[in-house]
């Protein structure tokens, strides 16, 4: 944490659906966390871990069949009890802008990049006159990296990595206080992702009044380890740690086995997989959800690790005092 008081707080956070036959599908399961202002908070884990249904479920955009538990507090705002129109009136766009994980899906497939922008522009801001209006749009193109030469084109003639671009672009036109990235470098080359992450990083830093804050959803950990400051990790629908992002890509490194073995997964580490496959959202075990898949798992495994400080697991990898009291 920064210090400064957070711009979202998340205690208790859990997502389950119900489904056909009553089997009931636990997609996020206790989630606590703070995300401060001035703060970029990366949130990381397998595909199928929880992460897309918790953004969610803090955008109110979860399906009819979902039920939700505890609190997450944007200000004095639950989101979590908030309304449908309530969110399309005063929270999506102007609280919290979205750049979400299929973009397609957002992009209106009979209006050109432009017109959405321009309209967005007018939604968000109160600019008004054409002139100003694609001038406002040119701007908000220019830093997502979309180039000017394809604003008058349609979503379907874009390429996936040019729709994320725009995406991107329409998320920051608002400002908002509360930024949710969901997979925004999907489908971008190596140098596009980096200046993607850095505009959404001077988003949380603009005009330095350290006002707002940084959601971002990703598989990329290089560019998690590029902007955040701290990491949260996601494993079967839990929050498994919280670290600072310097000391989990850095020195000591994660503390849960499973955070660990994300990292060494890298080419750039040791490129070794983690064994065996994650557990069914709908078929979870009474204990440690990784403990099937973990080397340090023991008899205690068989009961659920509570997040005690920032880490959930019975066997964490040890901090430097830990290691040095041991010695001792």
């Amino acid at each position: 944490m920064t210090g400064r008081t957070p711009v979202l707080s998340v205690r208790g956070l859990s997502v389950r659906f119900l489904m056909p036959g009553g089997r009931r599908v636990e997609a996020v399961t206790d989630a606590h966390f703070d995300v401060a202002a001035g703060e970029c908070l990366a949130l990381i884990g397998e595909s199928g871990c929880g992460k897309s249904v918790l953004v969610s479920a803090l955008l109110g955009l979860l399906p009819g069949n979902a039920q939700t538990a505890g609190s997450a507090l944007l200000g004095e705002l639950d989101l979590l009890g908030t309304d449908e129109r309530t969110f399309a009136r005063t929270v999506r766009g102007r609280r919290i802008g979205l750049v979400p994980q299929s973009p397609a899906a957002h992009l209106t497939p009979v209006r050109t990049v432009r017109s959405q922008l321009e309209e967005t522009v007018a939604q968000l801001t109160g600019v008004r006159g054409r002139a100003a209006l694609r001038e406002a749009a040119e701007r908000a193109a220019e830093r997502a990296a979309f180039p000017a030469g394809h604003l008058d084109h349609h979503p379907h003639e874009l390429s996936g990595g040019l729709a994320q671009r725009a995406a991107t672009a329409l998320a920051l036109v608002g400002d908002a206080p509360l930024l949710l990235a969901d997979e925004p470098t999907t489908g971008l080359h190596r140098d596009l992702v980096d200046r993607t992450v850095d505009e959404l990083r001077r988003h949380v830093d603009k005009d330095g009044d350290g006002d707002r804050a940084l959601l971002m959803i990703t598989h990329d950990l290089a560019a998690a380890e590029r902007i955040a400051d701290r990491v949260a990790v996601m494993y079967a629908g839990r929050v498994v740690e919280l670290a600072d992002a310097a000391a989990f890509f850095g020195t000591p490194g994660p503390r849960h086995p499973y955070s660990r073995g994300l990292l060494e997964a890298l080419p750039d580490r040791s490129f070794t997989p983690i064994p065996g496959l994650p557990p069914e959202l709908g078929d979870l075990p009474a204990g440690c959800a990784f403990a099937a898949r973990c080397d340090r798992a023991t008899g205690a495994c068989a009961d659920l690790p509570p997040l005690t400080g920032t880490v959930a697991c019975h066997h964490p990898h040890p901090t430097p005092v830990e290691e040095a009291a041991d010695r001792a």
